[in-house]
């Protein structure tokens, strides 16, 4: 019946079940307290709305970038596990971002028209990613939506809400049409509030061009679009669906996500189109529970996760987030997290065009403490799905169903994630099948699960393996020769503006990399330094070279970057050292910080480059010495020790077209060891080898700072030794709270580690910092890793 408003009822009845004090180990004359039941009644005749699907964004922004240059085998794995059906995520949507040459949160993402007039539908790696995602599943959904725009728009008056703006899109859409992509969905502009009179030429746009099917999801933000679409008829006739971004909350536990009176009354589609924004393991009970109560409270029809992958480099703030972490192109490395497992209890067992049934929806026992459930039919109402998560809950309890309405009554299937586990032979199983009896039948629920009860057939779970972590190595060089998977170069990643192959200038034979924007975009984020740069390589290089051939295009400045470390939130500042150098001459070395204070640690100027004619620039990083070359010539040094290690890049302090060509990377002379404590921000406490063991599983603990040999180790290129032994993650563990221990050293990546400027050490598997477990200052605290926080509890001095 499509997305009519409805009342939503939800009969749920509780029943005592019987105590059974021996079974339950109660002491004799003592009853234990009665389990909680939940009867669920599944009626293919009751209503409810239809559900639209889940899905991911690819998107706001840089977060698939690593994926297109993995190798074939994993790159193949990871999309398989993002869209096959029956085999992981399985995802219904995706949502693709319209790039715009702008820093969208963790990177920019390239236009098709950097200028005016001049469009290039093959930029960027969007429409491959869904080439890839329409070729695993043909019947996913594309949505399209603009975080940011090229700076042409109104003559560059910084204005979205313009018919350039449309135009663009439209031009957008038919890039999609030459991919042979069809778009569903169409947005206005991300969480930038709406314009109803652009909307309404937008729709009229779409219809023009031959786009008539593709639907309006407005805006993108909050439910106060609902209120304008309620009061303005010719607004609500454009907008085809309510698009809300968190409707559960930021960065929460997503327990509660409501809706509000207006928006369903309005008969359109409700969406929660943007929520997650969680850590791709410990993120997914609160991406379980909005599955299902965005429908509970909220009535959406559709939950869209961001971001679909964590393929971005893990210096980056949003590095874990999405369903999976592919963050080493050049090993292979990637992990599956839980939130793929939590996303497929659904995704494999519902489709698009499916119906909620409201009378079998609701929370167990009427408390959302208990856990929630959700049951949606096929369209023949044959067959049905009921997801349940017990998030909450601290007890076992019991569902019964009761099964009527022409759905099937025959065999169910059981499939479970336990969330508890940290164990992937715990996620997404098939656990059982049940007989019911005339319809009935009932199952033990346990806490912190997810469970689908269905009678469909089909799943299952994806069976690749990721290979060992490994180094980038150095040296490293690019000549940009060799095409890539997309426009962008192997491994580099826009940070700023767009930097993409060409054929050479300055009478240069080949292609060279050049910088594409050449005007200040229509910008998403706010940094206080919006200049293009991209970034590339392995976090833990410390002594290098870095160097490039440029050509000065206009009078312009571009650099070099060095050691790129810790990227302050939405490109709010960068832990790196520039080599800036004018066509007039004119140089610098530069370091940044988080917070984009820039500090000139040494200055002068060169004889005059000019434009139109190749120069080679470099930059060496050896130990605390930073030296600056020009065509071979030293111009200058300085001596700092902010940051010892990090990747390198290239950049344009503004929005100039500049040209590079032969980057290199050449490694410098290995850092010596360092030996001595590691101390805590926490006063007067050290890492400590429990009973100054040499012995492999030996715990790390906190103690009192007291010089002795249980206290002393050696840092050098990434790894803490003592007595010979590593500082090792145990197990190889990924997940927040895992130990860490001595281990014999074999180079793992479980066992490098990456000093940040912060002070907070960042394993180099996990992407998680050394952690003392809630601050705590008790000799014996076993020390293990956690999500990165800035806490002092994560802030080490090394020796």
């Amino acid at each position: 019946m499509g997305h009519r408003s409805l009342p939503f009822f939800c009969r749920v009845a509780l029943s005592a079940a019987l105590a059974v004090a021996g079974a339950l180990g109660a002491a004799p004359g003592v009853q234990a307290a009665a389990p909680t039941s939940t009867t669920i009644t599944v009626d293919g005749t009751d209503p409810g709305l239809t559900f639209d699907g889940v899905g991911a964004i690819s998107g706001g922004g840089g977060n698939s970038r690593l994926l297109a240059d993995y190798p074939p085998r994993q790159r193949n794995q990871l999309l398989d596990y993002l869209f096959k059906p029956g085999y992981g995520a399985s995802l219904q949507t995706l949502k693709l971002e319209i790039g715009g040459d702008t820093n969208s949160t963790d990177g920019a993402e390239p236009s098709i028209e950097h200028t005016k007039g001049v469009v290039d539908c093959d930029n960027g790696y969007e429409w491959w990613l869904a080439e890839q995602a329409k070729a695993r599943n043909p019947h996913i959904r594309f949505y399209g939506l603009a975080w940011g725009a090229p700076g042409w728009i109104d003559n560059g008056s910084g204005n979205f809400w313009t018919q350039d703006t449309i135009d663009y899109l439209m031009s957008w859409m038919g890039c999609a049409a030459k991919h042979h992509l069809t778009v569903d969905y169409l947005g206005g502009w991300n969480e930038r509030g709406y314009d109803k009179t652009w909307y309404e030429h937008l729709k009229a746009a779409l219809v023009s061009h031959g786009h008539g099917a593709t639907k309006i999801v407005a805006a993108d933000s909050d439910w106060s679009v609902a209120d304008d679409m309620a009061t303005d008829p010719a607004f609500k006739k454009a907008v085809d669906i309510v698009g809300v971004h968190y409707p559960c909350g930021y960065l929460g536990s997503f327990t509660s996500c409501p809706s509000t009176a207006t928006a369903q009354a309005l008969g359109k589609p409700l969406w929660a189109s943007e929520n997650g924004s969680e850590d791709a393991n410990a993120g997914a009970p609160a991406v379980a529970r909005a599955i299902n109560r965005d429908y509970i409270d909220g009535r959406m029809t559709s939950y869209i996760n961001w971001p679909v992958i964590a393929a971005l480099y893990p210096n980056l703030s949003f590095s874990s987030d999405g369903m999976s972490i592919a963050n080493q192109p050049w090993s292979g490395r990637y992990s599956i997290g839980t939130t793929t497992w939590v996303t497929a209890q659904t995704t494999q067992f519902a489709q698009p065009g499916w119906h909620y049934i409201d009378a079998a929806s609701g929370y167990l026992g009427g408390n959302r403490a208990e856990g929630s459930f959700v049951t949606l039919k096929s369209p023949d109402k044959r067959d049905y799905s009921t997801v349940i998560e017990t998030m909450d809950a601290t007890a076992p309890q019991t569902a019964r169903f009761a099964v009527s309405g022409g759905l099937s009554t025959g065999k169910v299937h059981v499939w479970a994630t336990d969330l508890g586990s940290t164990r992937s032979a715990d996620w997404f199983v098939h656990t059982q099948d049940i007989t019911p009896s005339h319809g009935h039948y009932a199952l033990t629920l346990k806490p912190g699960y997810v469970y689908t009860v269905t009678t469909t057939t089909g799943q299952g779970k994806g069976t690749a393996t990721s290979p060992a972590s490994a180094p980038l190595g150095l040296p490293y060089a690019d000549t940009f020769q060799r095409p890539a998977t997309t426009t962008s170069p192997k491994y580099f990643t826009d940070m700023n503006g767009a930097f993409q192959t060409v054929r050479c200038g300055g009478g240069r034979a080949g292609t060279c990399l050049r910088q594409m924007a050449a005007s200040t975009p229509i910008r998403w984020t706010d940094e206080p330094y919006d200049a293009p740069y991209t970034i590339m390589g392995d976090g833990d290089w410390t002594n290098y070279t870095v160097s490039a051939d440029t050509l000065f295009e206009q009078s312009s400045t571009i650099e070099l970057l060095g050691r790129v470390n810790q990227q302050g939130r939405n490109n709010n500042g960068l832990n790196a050292y520039h080599l800036r150098v004018s066509d007039t001459g004119a140089w610098s070395l530069d370091k940044s910080d988080t917070n984009w204070n820039v500090t000139t640690l040494a200055s002068g100027t060169a004889t005059a480059l000019g434009t139109g004619r190749w120069h080679t620039v470099s930059l060496t990083m050896q130990d605390t010495t930073l030296t600056a070359e020009i065509d071979g010539r030293v111009v200058g040094s300085a001596t700092d020790g902010s940051f010892t290690n990090g990747q390198a890049g290239l950049g344009v302090t503004g929005y100039q077209t500049d040209e590079f060509d032969n980057f290199k990377l050449t490694p410098g002379t290995p850092a010596p060891p360092h030996v001595g404590p590691i101390t805590s921000a926490l006063p007067g406490t050290c890492v400590d080898d429990a009973g100054d063991s040499a012995v492999d599983g030996t715990a790390v603990q906190l103690w009192d700072c007291d010089g002795a040999a249980s206290q002393v180790w050696t840092w050098s290129n990434g790894t803490l030794t003592h007595d010979g032994k590593c500082l090792d993650v145990t197990g190889q563990g990924t997940t927040d709270g895992t130990l860490v221990e001595l281990w014999d050293c074999n180079g793992g990546p479980n066992q490098q580690w990456t000093p940040q400027p912060d002070g907070t050490l960042k394993g180099t598997q996990s992407g998680l910092c050394l952690d003392d477990p809630a601050a705590g200052v008790t000799n014996g605290t076993r020390l293990e890793i956690w999500d990165c926080n800035d806490g002092a509890n994560q802030q080490w001095k090394l020796p």
